[in-house]
């Protein structure tokens, strides 16, 4: 079949090169306009938009609405249109262009976590199976048939970006194999089950922030949820007020029961900080304009006086 791909992230890539090398021809690549990124602010193009080039794949970044937008999409003559977090809506008019309709690849077992941040939620939630649904796109928010699923365990010290890296190349093949299937037309898109429904609204910057005062389950899993991004963060107390502290993952201490939540305790190799219920040992952290490194490396160069406790104050 001839299809157009549409995708921007990294976590995208896996499902291009797995569809260049398919007995499918990508004609086109479709992806999100060059964005703004760094201190100066120089636009950066998308992921995709470099792979595509790299392969020499033409490359679309028009918003796609509009009947220009339909004119290009017509002029393609695509049988299918595969998606992995492209990133834009599409319209009624142009989800009815090509012949097999947007065959969205996403990283949750549907109906559950529908959203821009399933892998991050259900980490969060503390969920011990997850997978990848592909599907056909309609005009609502991951609403469409089912055409395949796959499913992969949630490791105990999965990161967002751990699993993220499994789903993003698992899902790839099974991306592949629902095109071959639509194409020999041996599939039958089934209707999402009403039941077991959930949203994973994408995680800003405020949902990222730890509370000491929830258990050590909890933290443990806000933590690795939001790494590598939106990055898990709390603030220190200091003379001017409150400083931002970037958080990596975090490990469960349940031997350590006497500290309070967000109390500090530096230890020649380890920095302990108390929760609801037992203590958590701080990995890597990020102090303001200074590289990640490590806790106990954090607290010697910090010159911590007296009783610190974390979060209890607005970063300034």
């Amino acid at each position: 079949m001839r299809l157009l791909f549409a995708g921007t992230p990294e976590a995208a890539i896996p499902s291009l090169q797995a569809l260049i090398a398919s007995r499918h021809d990508v004609v086109a690549v479709l992806t999100r306009a060059d964005a703004p990124a760094g201190r100066g602010r120089r636009l950066v193009p998308s992921p995709v938009r470099v792979a595509a080039e790299e392969a020499g794949i033409p490359v679309l970044t028009d918003v796609p609405r509009g009947e220009e937008f339909r004119a290009a999409l017509r002029d393609l003559d695509v049988d299918a249109a595969p998606v992995v977090a492209y990133g834009h809506l599409l319209r009624t008019e142009v989800l009815a262009v090509p012949r097999h309709g947007w065959v969205n690849l996403h990283f949750s077992l549907l109906p559950a976590w529908r959203g821009a941040a399933p892998v991050q939620r259900a980490i969060i939630a503390g969920d011990e199976i997850t997978g990848a649904t592909t599907f056909l796109l309609d005009e609502g928010m991951d609403t469409g048939p089912v055409l395949g699923t796959m499913t992969e365990a949630v490791r105990p010290r999965d990161t967002s970006g751990d699993l993220l890296g499994r789903l993003a190349h698992a899902g790839a093949g099974l991306l592949v194999a629902t095109l071959d299937s639509l194409e020999d037309g041996a599939l039958d898109p089934q209707p999402q089950p009403a039941d077991g429904v959930s949203l994973a609204a994408k995680l800003t910057t405020a949902d990222a922030r730890v509370d000491f005062t929830d258990p050590a389950l909890a933290v443990d899993r806000l933590v690795r949820g939001c790494t590598p991004a939106p990055g898990a963060w709390t603030t220190v107390p200091g003379p001017d007020g409150a400083a931002r502290l970037g958080l990596g993952p975090v490990t469960p201490r349940p031997d350590v029961t006497d500290l309070k939540p967000g109390e500090l305790r530096p230890g020649k190799r380890d920095v302990l900080v108390g929760t609801a219920t037992h203590a958590v040992e701080l990995g890597l952290v990020q102090p303001v304009g200074k590289k990640p490194m490590a806790a106990a490396d954090w607290a010697r160069g910090a010159r911590l006086s007296g009783d610190v406790v974390l979060g209890t104050e607005d970063a300034r």
